[in-house]
């Protein structure tokens, strides 16, 4: 039983977002070990290749295979045959060592109100997307949110968060194009105080082409926020396309340079084998996961909780 975080519905729309990922790991992870009996260092070798071809990542491989390491030399009796339920044991525990916390729901706390969160990412990886089913989850939960549109370098984003907007029944703080994405921030927390919200949501801009414009102009829009809330913003959510695979991991290091980011969202599981990238850039940054995209709908943004991860990672069909 998954209990009350995780409804049957839930699992199910989990283990299909993970399955291509799932299929390739274990097809991989099958030629393995064919024909083994014992994890030897051939075992090893050919984990080492599963495990980076999934897009963990060669630092968190590593990681895992001297893990596995260790446990065959204490215990003598361990076969190829369980080479999987080692790695599931693994993968678990280095996701438990790590900052990630399995949240209870798409609450933010209670004490403090409004919670600002600014929203920060690369264009393309379902930023404002990820906003808009965040806003809707939040608001089925109850919560009061305004949204700022803060991405004011394309007219398609600050557009786009308007539809949202409108299709969840959320207001959006907006000044068009090309206008100074510190003011929209200023006016829509100044809004959430003055109107009693319980969540202000800033969409940023996501352009990397030069690391100190980024750095400067989210510094900025921090610094404008603290006018209104000398605390905010209170999360710094980082947006991740996982079909990226290690490009991913590119982007947050890029970002966490930028910016101090204190929360990830990973999307678009569903259509790639690359979802072995929430383990690497779990391990490597050591900054909550929060939230995966597994699918299109809305209720497909998923609260992420390790273990029903890794349990879905590891369904054999």
């Amino acid at each position: 039983m998954f209990g009350n975080l995780f409804s049957k519905e839930k699992k199910e729309s989990l283990d299909q977002g993970l399955k291509k990922t799932q299929e390739s790991f274990f097809g991989k992870l099958g030629k393995a070990i064919a024909g083994k009996s014992t994890v030897d260092e051939e075992v090893l070798d050919n984990l080492e290749e599963v495990l980076i071809a999934s897009d963990v990542g060669v630092q968190t491989t590593l990681k895992i295979i001297e893990r596995i390491q260790e446990r065959v030399a204490k215990d003598k009796y361990l076969g190829a045959s369980e080479l999987d339920r080692i790695l599931k044991e693994e993968i678990a525990a280095l996701l438990s060592e790590n900052n990630t916390m399995d949240l209870e729901d798409f609450g933010t706390p209670e004490n403090i109100k409004p919670y600002v969160i600014m929203v920060v990412g690369v264009n393309g990886v379902g930023k404002t997307t990820t906003i808009g089913k965040l806003s809707a989850q939040l608001k089925k939960k109850g919560k009061k949110v305004v949204l700022g549109a803060a991405d004011t370098f394309r007219a398609a984003a600050v557009d786009q968060l308007k539809l949202w907007g409108e299709r969840v029944g959320v207001p959006v703080i907006a000044k068009g194009m090309n206008t100074d994405p510190s003011a929209v921030a200023f006016d829509a927390v100044k809004h959430g105080v003055d109107t009693g919200v319980d969540i202000v949501i800033i969409d940023t801009a996501g352009r990397l082409h030069t690391k100190v414009n980024l750095m400067n102009e989210l510094s900025k829009i921090k610094r404008v926020i603290q006018k209104v809330i000398p605390e905010g913003p209170h999360e710094v959510l980082l947006v991740l396309d996982g079909s990226t695979g290690q490009n991913a991991a590119v982007q947050a290091r890029e970002f966490t340079k930028a910016t101090e980011v204190t929360a990830l969202a990973v999307t678009k599981l569903d259509g790639t084998a690359k979802g072995g990238v929430v383990i690497g850039i779990s391990d490597e940054f050591r900054i909550p996961v929060k939230y995966i995209g597994v699918g299109e709908k809305v209720e497909d943004l998923q609260v992420f909780n390790k273990m029903e991860f890794v349990d879905s990672l590891f369904k054999k069909n």
